[in-house]
């Protein structure tokens, strides 16, 4: 059986090192087998390394990459829902078991179709049973949607709560699903960006949320300042939270409102780098992001959803088009496509130098 899982990425040669220090730092998830290719080892994980620990692997001169990859179980390890359920269901019902699951914090989400629905409480404790820590399952019971952009759950095991604290890259984050969105498959961009932010740099995150990016650029760099947007009170409150709660109430700035009204009359013209992690929409605010920016331009990380028949390039030359309307233009892009969201359907970043 297969699980997708976080993972180092290393060069051959530096394998065996970065194993043993997996192992040593209690990183390494012992349940999936490592992978390689041509080039690199796979070393799966159990947990997101935290900032010290990461900086172990930059002692030792050896480079590796956060990523998400797709390992083999160790054989004879009972660890998905199909070996577990396979006594409990019936045969026509185990080749709709849900493949994959997302964990915040002490949560799982999982998304059960309808020929499970009446077998859904089995599910869960499946899922119980199969990830220790877990003492909560919830399942999806709606689209996300909405100008918070929520979804509904349903209690299907465990604790009967949707709130929760989330660990990522030795932060912590007060989460409630009920009343803001998260989602732990991000966990690799929130860092990826805060590793490019230079001193003295001016971040405005047009939608922050419970402040997974703003928190952790202000716990990598204490030269920053980072300006965060939230329209949702649920999020805002469980932002102003994290901030204190990770130690960077002195960089982070927060606003509740709207993201447009708020940078027109409060934030015109000072960022160097602008965030907006809103796919649905964030095409709509690409002027905001522009009049953010200063007068020499900055950095934008732009992130939106491709969806067939459209390609990337289609998408890239809306993005392009917009920032052109908002009267600037930009000067060199790297695009990288985050995680496929539905059938046909990707996340998409957008890095945009703008002038």
């Amino acid at each position: 059986m297969q699980r997708e899982s976080h993972c180092l990425k290393v060069s051959k040669t530096n394998g065996q090192k970065v194993i043993l220090l997996a192992d040593k730092l209690s990183l390494r998830e012992k349940d999936l087998k490592i992978e390689q290719d041509r080039t690199s080892i796979y070393v799966p994980l159990i947990r997101l390394p935290s900032s010290i620990e990461f900086a172990n692997f930059k002692a030792q001169g050896i480079a590796v990459v956060i990523g998400v990859r797709v390992f083999q179980e160790s054989r004879g390890h009972i660890s998905n829902l199909a070996d577990v359920l396979a006594d409990r269901l019936p045969p026509h019902l185990l080749a709709s078991t849900p493949k994959a699951l997302d964990i915040v914090g002490d949560i799982a989400i999982v998304e059960i179709p309808p020929e499970l629905k009446t077998n859904e409480r089995l599910v869960g404790e499946a899922v119980m049973e199969t990830h220790r820590n877990v003492k909560t399952v919830l399942a999806k019971a709606g689209a996300v949607s909405g100008t918070y952009r929520l979804r509904d759950y349903k209690a299907v095991a465990g604790e009967s709560r949707t709130a929760t604290i989330h660990k990522e890259f030795g932060s912590q984050f007060h989460v409630d699903l009920a009343k803001a969105y998260f989602s732990p498959r991000l966990s690799y961009e929130h860092m990826r960006v805060a590793s490019q932010v230079q001193d003295g740099e001016t971040v405005v995150d047009l939608f922050s949320g419970v402040g997974p990016f703003a928190v952790l650029i202000g716990k990598s760099n204490d030269t920053v300042k980072i300006y965060a947007i939230d329209i949702n009170p649920g999020a805002f409150e469980l932002l102003k939270k994290n901030i204190l709660v990770n130690r960077v109430n002195t960089r982070v700035i927060t606003f509740l409102g709207d993201a447009r009204l708020i940078v027109h009359q409060k934030l015109s013209g000072v960022a160097d780098r602008v965030i907006m992690n809103m796919p649905e929409s964030a095409v709509e605010f690409v002027d905001v992001a522009c009049e953010a920016l200063k007068r020499e331009g900055g950095v934008v990380h732009f992130y939106c959803f491709q969806r067939e028949p459209d390609s990337v390039k289609t998408v890239r030359i809306r993005f392009e088009d917009a920032v052109e309307k908002a009267g600037r233009r930009v000067e060199a892009i790297f695009v990288k496509t985050v995680r496929e969201t539905a059938p046909h359907e990707h996340q998409v970043v957008f890095d945009a130098t703008i002038n």
